[in-house]
């Protein structure tokens, strides 16, 4: 805006100042979006393993064609693999995932919680935490054999430790990460402990609790082909183990996607959860 002033028969423009808005540019990806980039991966990746397949760099045995395994997710879907149907072997294995992440859940939120509120707890706990989690889970595995047997029990609870860890540190991390700021105007305002845990550690603790169950949950569908190696009839891994055994890599090429394909699902749904309960991650 600028004022018009005239003397002397001379017409002058005087500026006058007015503040500008100015448009601070994010740091990193944010909340730009990354659809399209992703679809053009896994498009280019499909078609760098056509074309291998197709020229026959290597040899059909190691690497069918998408076509192949395309066709053989269609015969596995009707007759079955192993003496059990695909819907046999999908519900094994999420049945086990699904009870393992949820007593994972249950046991460690609370523990990492109280790990990062108490010292006691964190000097009790942490030590075995620390202990088994650099171990691999086929570390363990024939202790869970020969301490609760070749049933189910053995397999969750292999499944339980691998996904514990994850959650529990997280949920302790969270909670180390809350400004003491947050707390003290709680209590300023007549907080009692109960209100403190509920009302601001662990919303505080939340985007933390949730990458560490995304996390756990990866780490337990790894850990699942390994604990279906061992004495079992049913499962997503058996059927690659007793495909691999049999040299039919269609069939272990159809377990991997079907295991991807799970996978992908169950990050998804709690990336949904995390934009639902904390929509405020990333934006502060």
């Amino acid at each position: 805006m600028s004022n018009v002033i005239e003397t002397a028969g001379v017409v002058v423009r005087a500026e006058t100042d007015q503040p500008k808005t100015v448009e601070m540019n994010g740091f990193g990806v944010g909340e730009r979006n990354t659809l399209v980039i992703s679809f053009a991966t896994a498009v280019a990746l499909i078609g760098t393993w056509w074309l291998i397949a197709r020229l026959g760099l290597v040899p059909r045995l190691f690497l069918p064609t998408p076509q192949e395994v395309a066709t053989q997710i269609g015969a596995v879907y009707r007759d079955g693999y192993a003496g059990a149907s695909l819907g046999e072997h999908i519900s094994a294995s999420l049945f086990r995932i699904a009870t393992a992440a949820a007593i994972a859940i249950a046991a460690g939120i609370p523990i990492g919680l109280l790990m990062g509120l108490n010292r006691w707890a964190k000097g009790i706990f942490d030590t075995p935490i620390e202990f088994y989690w650099p171990l691999p889970p086929l570390a363990y595995l024939p202790l869970m054999i020969i301490w609760l047997g070749i049933g189910e029990t053995s397999k969750v609870t292999l499944l339980v430790l691998a996904m514990f860890a994850p959650i529990c540190l997280s949920a302790q991390a969270g909670v180390r990460a809350l400004p003491i700021e947050r707390v003290n105007a709680a209590r300023s305002l007549g907080a009692r402990p109960w209100h403190l845990l509920v009302s601001i550690v662990l919303p505080s603790a939340l985007p933390e609790i949730l990458t560490g169950i995304r996390i756990a949950l990866g780490v337990g569908w790894g850990t699942l082909v390994a604990a279906e190696l061992i004495a079992s009839n049913r499962g997503i891994g058996y059927m690659i183990m007793s495909a691999s055994q049999f040299l039919a890599t269609d069939v272990v090429f159809v377990g991997i996607g079907i295991i991807a394909a799970c996978a992908f699902a169950f990050s998804a749904a709690v990336r949904l959860l995390e934009a639902t309960l904390v929509p405020w991650k990333g934006k502060s």
